[in-house]
């Protein structure tokens, strides 16, 4: 889970923040508007190229371009995001959520925010309120991926231990995005959790039959055969796991015998 997770982190306060506020739907994210004045262009490119450093794992550079963006433009949210989203991979958690609190502070229904602030507060323990945040982003009328709050909404009521949302959230992410892996993979997952051997077979052999086999794939239908007393299949994925994915997680686990 933590693989995936990972993921789907990264799109594109003095005092404390509240509840988001109800979101009209109709304001654009923030990184679809266009900057005016020079000093929201400054900001804004600054932004923009911290991004693409952040994502190359440039981290240094990346805050430095945090930094340039909130110098040449303090009300600019996404120079607070970008520096909060920085903190967090550094382990800053305190600066994080101060940056993060900054940025909804000046764009309270900014979905890219919302859903950066939410997967924060999930990763440090606070997957129910995390929630309220993926919440808010998947009301944008006008976010182009309105199913990655909802699957990250999924991912943290799993975290937390509440399978019945995750699976609401998740099926609403799979209307939105029909053709995504990783919200058929957590679903299965579900049902096997729930004892509905059926579904999960069903849901993992579909996502094997679109493209290639994964570790993580053949061992839950692995389980599945072992929970259903089907000696023969459970052979068969367990002989498949030694000699395809011998460097996997799972390979591990089917070594020492650890199915759960």
């Amino acid at each position: 889970m933590k693989k995936l997770a990972m993921l789907l982190l990264i799109p594109v306060l003095a005092g404390c923040v509240g509840n988001p506020p109800a979101d009209d739907g109709m304001q654009s994210p923030v990184s679809q508007q266009t900057a005016v004045g020079d000093a929201r262009v400054r900001a804004k490119a600054h932004a923009e190229l911290g991004m693409r450093y952040l994502g190359q794992n440039q981290l240094a550079v990346a805050v430095e371009e945090a930094r340039m963006a909130i110098k040449a433009d303090s009300s600019y949210p996404l120079g607070f995001n970008l520096l909060a989203l920085l903190d967090m991979l550094l382990g800053e958690n305190q600066a994080a959520d101060d940056n993060f609190q900054q940025a909804l502070r000046l764009a309270p229904a900014d979905p890219d925010i919302n859903n950066n602030y939410g997967w924060f507060l999930c990763q440090t323990g606070k997957q129910q309120r995390s929630i309220q945040y993926f919440v808010t982003a998947s009301r944008s009328a006008l976010y182009p991926t309105p199913a990655k709050p909802l699957t990250n909404a999924g991912i943290c009521s799993i975290a937390s231990g509440d399978d019945k949302n995750a699976e609401d959230f998740l099926h609403r992410a799979q209307r939105l995005d029909p053709s995504n892996r990783d919200v058929q993979f957590l679903l299965a997952n579900i049902c096997y959790r729930g004892g509905r051997y059926d579904e999960a077979r069903r849901r993992i052999e579909e996502l094997q039959a679109a493209s290639a086999s994964t570790a993580e794939a053949t061992w839950l239908l692995l389980r599945i055969a072992r929970k259903t007393g089907d000696r023969e299949t459970e052979s068969r994925y367990a002989t498949q796991i030694r000699r395809e994915f011998k460097n996997s997680q799972e390979y591990q686990q089917l070594m020492q015998g650890d199915f759960e």
